[in-house]
């Protein structure tokens, strides 16, 4: 029997970080649990150290084998940008602290992965989250978005597709 893999999937957000632990090994991911970190009563650096502690608890207590975070897509704001960017920062430091290996995946990658087209809806990530993972309910929208970035992260593996070589932006 294949060993179970546990996948963390976040999607940074300065306000809102999703987060998402799927299973995986067996015939099909499995659903372990999903949330959103909210952060936006405090303030700059404030924001930053509590996505970072909750991205280790989260860590400490699930302990995944990989985590799969969302890269940065900004279409015309630069200031979002480099928020953004720093969330992210702060997650992938969490990571590397904790010695979990990091795999990053574009919206297109994830969505194409997920829904079968790179621009698909909130609506529809959502409802092919829950019935990929066979939940009752539709997860929260920062919460599916990480979930699919587990999922995705899963179906690449499944495939026997390198990490490396999608991290390096290579297309299948």
């Amino acid at each position: 029997m294949a060993q179970l893999k546990r996948i963390l999937g976040i999607d940074p957000g300065s306000r809102k970080t999703g987060f998402g632990i799927v299973e995986s090994g067996r015939y099909s991911p499995t659903y372990v649990v999903s949330g959103v970190i909210r952060v936006e009563k405090f303030s700059g650096a404030q924001r930053l150290k509590n996505i970072f502690e909750s991205v280790c608890q989260l860590i400490d207590q699930y302990q995944p084998d990989v985590m799969a975070v969302e890269k940065v897509f900004v279409y015309k704001n630069p200031k979002s940008a480099i928020i953004l960017g720093q969330a992210r920062g702060v997650i992938l430091c969490a990571a590397a602290i904790k010695n979990v290996d990091i795999m990053e995946y574009t919206p297109t990658q994830i969505k194409s992965t997920i829904v079968g087209k790179g621009h698909a809806s909130k609506d529809q990530v959502q409802y092919m989250v829950q019935n990929l993972l066979k939940l009752t309910d539709t997860p929260q929208e920062d919460a599916a978005d990480a979930l699919a970035c587990a999922l995705c992260h899963d179906r690449y593996m499944s495939l026997g597709i390198d990490p490396e070589l999608i991290s390096k932006g290579n297309k299948f």
